[in-house]
């Protein structure tokens, strides 16, 4: 309870002092109850009721003043704050703050949001007190959550409504095994509060200018730490190198081409131990633990940040580790025209291999 009241009191600090600075801004309460999804038998032990809890967030609106606000419908920015009960003592419960975007579509009555952020498990796997939480290998998680709304504003005085869907996603991408991670589908409903009288009306610019822009040459650096699926292989740091062009197609989109080289040092772990527990896989402990791929890919801009998808596959590939395909989603953020810094997530399909933090250069 004295946590839960903790997180009113710093919400409501900052609304208070948001509302003092004249920005149009509002609150929001949402109550949720659902499944854990079994995306793994592994973790079929681990569900043993719904897991519920709650979101609490501070949103603040957009009404066109800049380009990037009219380009994707005047959507919300904000914090949030989520406590979920999994239902599990083995699992314990998670405590995450996040940043995201509200969009909106419909006439502005459906609201997808979009968040990112760290979340706090409170009884991670421990091999003495704890060795059937194959879902969490550490208290501190990666977390994503969806949330899909119908929404009314001011349905009555400041006060609204929205009710909808939500999917919580943690995991640690492996930074230290066992990494099997929770998704959690549930029904939620809330109240708005908003902390003005009314809104401002927003901004419509009929400027249609054609966007152009010469293809960009990037280079980047990405590294990290992360470990096999083999409970205590220890672990290591990797360091990948990337180098791609883009063109952008429009204000908000380009497409991307290029190549990464890994240095992964977990795999020079992995080859050494499969190679002494397990003669039948045929590993001689000698294979080159480098990897190189080619990839193509996707940026969406959205004022100074951008989300990136790409899909690539392994050209050089000496070593089996999940497939020759990867996927790399995340966030990158612009300081100036050229510069950059990215957190990213790779992973072979559903299976996460390590989170990369990056920093590069747009030529």
């Amino acid at each position: 309870m004295r946590k839960f009241l903790s997180t009113i009191l710093i919400f409501t600090s900052v609304a208070i002092y948001a509302q003092e600075a004249g920005y149009k801004s509002y609150i929001d309460f949402n109550y949720f109850g659902g499944n854990i999804a079994l995306h793994n038998n592994s973790i079929l032990h681990l569900i043993t009721g719904h897991p519920e809890g709650f979101i609490i967030s501070y949103n603040k609106k957009t009404f066109g003043h800049d380009a990037w606000e009219q380009r994707f419908n005047y959507p919300d920015y904000g914090a949030s704050f989520v406590f979920q009960d999994l239902k599990n003592h083995r699992l314990g419960n998670n405590y995450g703050l996040y940043a995201h975007y509200n969009f909106y579509f419909f006439k502005r009555n459906v609201m997808l949001r979009l968040a990112q952020g760290l979340s706090y498990n409170t009884n991670p796997y421990d091999k003495m007190d704890n060795p059937k939480n194959v879902a969490f290998g550490s208290r501190l998680l990666s977390s994503t959550y969806l949330m899909l709304n119908y929404k009314k504003d001011r349905w009555f005085d400041r006060f609204g409504f929205q009710a909808g869907l939500s999917l919580i996603h943690y995991s640690n991408a492996n930074v230290k095994a066992p990494n099997t991670s929770v998704n959690t589908i549930a029904l939620n409903v809330g109240l708005t509060y908003h902390l003005d009288t009314e809104d401002l009306d927003f901004i419509v610019d009929e400027n249609n200018e054609k966007f152009t822009e010469n293809i960009k040459y990037n280079l980047a650096f990405r590294s990290g730490i992360n470990q096999s699926d083999v409970i205590g292989s220890g672990q290591f740091p990797f360091y990948i190198v990337s180098a791609y062009a883009d063109k952008r197609l429009s204000a908000t989109s380009a497409i991307q081409f290029g190549a990464d080289v890994f240095f992964s040092e977990f795999l020079k772990e992995l080859i050494y131990y499969q190679s002494v527990s397990f003669p039948e896989e045929n590993v001689s402990g000698d294979e080159d633990y480098k990897r190189v791929g080619l990839f193509a890919g996707h940026e969406l801009f959205i004022n100074k940040m951008s989300v990136v998808t790409q899909l690539g596959y392994y050209v050089y590939y000496p070593f089996d580790f999940e497939g020759r395909t990867y996927i790399r989603v995340g966030l990158k953020r612009y300081f100036g025209d050229k510069l950059f810094g990215a957190i990213t997530l790779k992973s072979h399909g559903a299976k996460a291999e390590a989170v990369e933090f990056g920093v590069g250069v747009r030529l």
